[in-house]
């Protein structure tokens, strides 16, 4: 009888994923019929296209409106020159002199120094002073009780000041270094700094922690992590294996600040991390992996040329001509914004972390997910710069009190994921949208752990509604993201007037039966991949 009950629900299945698949090409052969028509229709009116290679296929030019795209994709050339052969010296003597931690450490300082001095010039200072008095303060206030306190005080202080300075200017310190300001470079180095209070820290916590009694249990990770069993070393071992006292140096310090493939972007790395690959590199990758790694990077940015030759979301954002279009056109151009971004920054972060792979550095991954594959709040942060994600859980979540105080929790880390960011109130907006719409997941889920459903029509039923769920949350990412990164809170009024009005309606209807259908894609999809792992044990 059960076994007739199990073929039943397995044929009950089937045909609910053949309806999910054509829903899904039907959707989206009319987003990109629609896409392409929007982007024909308004071409004269965008920003920031411009002409490329693709155009004389295409006969449409590049959308190329996003700034940090646009710089990455011009530099793209001279920067895969310079880590070329970065990697090459770096590898080369490594082999030939068999550096460990302290021998790389000086090894990519000066590479490293090389770097920053084309990027910021004379400005290297204020990154070297800033860093060295983080250094002071650690070495000095590490073992008492108020320590975290003044760390976080020092960095956020300075993560402020640098933003609202403009990245300070020589003529403050006295008029006889004012000519400096005259050798600024070609990036602007606070901008970069985001990161580097980042590994301050990590480096501040680690260095704290180090004397302390870790609860991590080594051999217990070992015996139920399936990296770690086959020999080689996973990231998460690496952060939470203490190092010994002299990786904690001066060199070993500043040669983590500044190292040069994950110094403008990350991935975010871990001290402990960090000084653990640079004395024994990474083994997890080996060169026909790193290779296949970098050809499939390549096909993503044809994807990606591709994409913003055809359709133009971004310079619609840009150019406030959303503004102009229907509630389905709005939908339309805000989804197509958010896979933009996505595709963005899987580009950018895999691309130095790819480098930095081949130099013996392995960083997490900061898309291990595709945005369309992500059906809850959690889950969504868990994959979208996740390497962020991991240094918040460690050094931010856990110290505040972890799962016993979430709800509390995610307001104060969210704040501070914005003022990272930048200094706007529409990113403080969509932190705190977020947080609003973090409320009613927890209280779903902490329902859903406390009910244990057995009956098939109770799993059916609980599936249904987390669905529901999974809908209702893309829904109030879309609305979150679109405030902090295309509307702004100023549009917050205007877009609800949109949805709700007699033409708004029946398309907020059909984008929530869309994500309920998607949501259920990605159920099957976690179906798929929980059957694979149980065949394979």
């Amino acid at each position: 009888m059960k076994k007739k009950m199990k073929m039943e629900s397995s044929s009950s299945d089937k045909r609910e994923l053949w309806i999910l698949i054509l829903y899904a090409v039907a959707f989206y052969s009319f987003v990109i019929q629609r896409s392409l028509r929007l982007s024909t229709d308004y071409h004269s009116q965008l920003y920031g296209l411009r002409s490329a290679w693709l155009s004389k296929f295409t006969h449409r030019s590049n959308d190329v409106s996003d700034a940090q795209w646009r710089n990455f994709r011009a530099n793209l050339p001279i920067l895969t020159i310079v880590f070329a052969i970065f990697g090459l010296a770096a590898n080369a003597f490594r082999a030939c002199f068999r550096f460990k931690a302290r021998g790389m450490s000086f090894l990519w300082l000066f590479i490293s120094f090389i770097y920053l001095t084309y990027l910021h010039g004379a400005c290297i200072v204020f990154i070297l002073a800033i860093a060295l008095l983080n250094y002071l303060l650690v070495k000095i206030f590490a073992r008492k009780k108020y320590f975290l306190l003044v760390l976080w005080s020092f960095n956020i202080f300075f993560l402020i000041c640098n933003r609202v300075y403009g990245g300070y200017s020589f003529s403050i310190i006295g008029q006889q270094w004012a000519y400096l300001d005259n050798f600024r470079g070609t990036f602007r180095w606070h901008i970069c700094f985001n990161f580097v209070v980042l590994r301050m820290i990590s480096f501040g916590y680690d260095y704290h922690w180090a004397d302390q009694d870790s609860r991590f249990d080594q051999e217990k990770h070992v015996h139920r992590c399936h990296i770690c069993k086959s020999g080689k070393t996973c990231y998460h071992l690496l952060q939470e294996r203490s190092v010994q006292d002299d990786k904690y140096s001066l060199s070993i310090y500043i040669c983590y600040l500044v190292y040069a493939p994950l110094y403008l972007a990350g991935p975010i790395i871990s001290f402990n991390a960090f000084a653990s690959q640079l004395d024994v590199p990474q083994n997890n990758y080996s060169v026909r992996d790193v290779t296949w790694y970098g050809l499939r990077w390549v096909f993503s940015l044809l994807l990606m040329e591709l994409m913003t030759h055809l359709f133009h979301y971004n310079a619609f954002a840009i150019s406030g001509l959303w503004k102009q279009l229907s509630p389905m056109d709005v939908f339309i151009i805000g989804y197509g914004v958010l896979n933009f971004m996505w595709l963005k920054f899987f580009l950018i972060w895999r691309y130095f972390r790819f480098w930095s792979l081949i130099c013996g550095i392995e960083a997490p991954e900061n898309m291990p997910r595709c945005i369309n594959n992500c059906h809850n709040l959690e889950g969504f942060w868990k994959n979208w710069h996740a390497s962020y994600n991991k240094w918040l859980v460690r050094y931010m979540y856990i110290p505040l009190g972890g799962s016993q105080k979430k709800l509390l929790n995610v307001w104060v880390i969210f704040t501070f994921v914005a003022i990272w960011h930048d200094l706007e109130w529409k990113l403080l907006s969509w932190a705190w949208l977020t947080c609003l719409f973090f409320i009613p997941e927890m209280i779903l889920k902490s329902t859903a752990s406390a009910l244990q459903v057995e009956s098939a029509l109770g799993q059916f039923v609980f599936r249904e509604l987390s669905a529901v769920a999974g809908a209702v949350t893309i829904t109030c990412l879309m609305v979150a993201n679109l405030v902090g990164y295309v509307i702004g809170p100023s549009g917050i009024n205007w877009l609800v007037s949109q949805f709700l009005q007699k033409e708004g309606l029946p398309v907020l209807g059909g984008m929530f039966v869309t994500f309920y259908v998607g949501t259920k894609l990605m159920f099957h999809i976690d179906d798929a991949k929980q059957r694979k792992y149980r065949s394979g044990l």
